[in-house]
């Protein structure tokens, strides 16, 4: 335990492989675009500066993989040279502070439309089934989602090696490791739903198949940069961009099983029932029980989100229900979020208005800090 918080579990150590975690407070990868023309800049140093203590987890946002990846404004790529450059400093200034980074890639599949496809191209995926028009407050509009085209067969192998790439980059750029992003209705996830996946080759039908393209890409991922350095983010109860499934239940726990032949770091599951944006502040509580099964299946590193806050991060924690708690808004608002948890301190408010904008400041490295007068001098990982 830290000398400065015995009694609260989210603030223990961990040993997640070879990194020593200073506690258990996780930043969730969170889409922020302000990745001009898809280039991580120069405000996103401050931006993961500002939340790392020593042995603190970063998980960066969505990055995309290929120029095929992409479906929302300014959101970071690690598919090209210019790119892996840029994302250096940023690399290297949550090291600096003692944190470790942990890169999450991503493919949008159906979540795009031709504007932001090469050339004009209808996106990628499983089905060639579109989206139903709907506004989204993230900046994209899905009534101008362009229907899909289903990837042949034969496709599939570049789509993996796109993955296994961007992983090679993220080691180049710096990361410790990366994350699959392999959950809310984008690619992967598209091939693992039986709601949206409709194929009768041998990626679709079967609870097998479906999830046989993105265990093609965990094990491309883990033969480029080691087991050690891989995480996989998976959301099975969620109906995201009109994925979902029959069975969510079998369908994580096929995936965490079939996950553990190949050695990976951790899992990072949401949740069902994550606290959304709506016209109001009106939540509805997750089941935070409905992950247990995966949980006790995985075996390795547990992360668990879905709209936590410090008394359900304690309990997930001393409950063993997770090993780690990632959090998202409020780490967003709060850049020291672990020593406001160590002092039960009152949180910044967020504001949903300037999650998605293009400011490189406003909303993103104006949230303060707790003032000098509330440091707690035997906090090990604090400063």
């Amino acid at each position: 335990m830290t000398s400065g918080a015995p009694n609260i579990p989210l603030l223990t150590p961990y040993k997640l492989g070879k990194f020593n975690l200073s506690h258990r407070v996780v930043l969730a990868p969170l889409t922020r675009q302000r990745s001009y023309n898809n280039v991580p800049q120069p405000h996103a140093i401050l931006y993961y500066s500002q939340r790392t203590t020593k042995g603190v987890l970063l998980i960066a946002e969505a990055t995309g993989v290929s120029d095929t990846a992409q479906g929302y404004v300014d959101t970071p790529g690690i598919w090209t040279k210019e790119q892996v450059q840029a994302w250096k400093p940023i690399v290297d200034a949550v090291h600096a502070k003692g944190g470790i980074f942990f890169c999450q890639i991503w493919h949008v599949g159906r979540v795009s439309n031709s504007g932001f496809q090469p050339n004009g191209q209808a996106p990628i995926s499983c089905t060639d089934k579109g989206l139903t028009p709907q506004n989204q407050s993230n900046g994209i509009d899905a009534a101008l989602y362009t229907p899909p085209r289903r990837l042949r067969t034969d496709e599939i192998p570049q789509i993996v090696s796109d993955f296994r790439l961007a992983a090679r980059n993220a080691m180049e750029a710096g990361f410790d490791g990366v994350e699959i992003h392999g959950a809310h209705g984008y690619l992967l996830d598209q091939f693992m739903k039986d709601q949206v996946n409709d194929r009768t080759d041998e990626y679709g039908g079967s609870l097998e198949n479906r999830c046989r393209f993105p265990l093609e890409v965990v094990k491309a991922v883990t033969d480029e940069i080691g087991a050690e350095r891989v995480g996989i983010r998976l959301s099975p109860f969620a109906h995201h961009a009109e994925c979902g499934d029959s069975n969510p239940k079998e369908l994580g726990l096929y995936m965490v099983n079939s996950l553990n032949k190949h050695g990976i770091l951790y899992c990072h599951m949401v949740e069902p029932r994550m606290k959304t944006p709506v016209e109001s502040e009106q939540i509805e509580c997750p089941d935070r029980q409905s992950l247990l099964p995966m949980r006790k299946a995985f075996n390795g590193s547990f992360i668990v989100a879905g709209g936590y806050d410090r008394k359900e991060g304690n309990n997930a924690v001393a409950e063993n229900r997770a090993d780690l708690v990632a959090y998202g808004r409020w780490f967003l608002s709060n850049p020291d979020l672990p020593r406001r948890f160590e002092l039960d301190a009152p949180l910044n408010k967020y504001n949903r208005d300037t999650f998605y904008t293009a400011d490189p400041v406003v909303g993103y490295t104006d949230y303060p800090f707790l003032d000098e007068s509330s440091q707690v001098s035997n906090c090990e990982w604090c400063f």
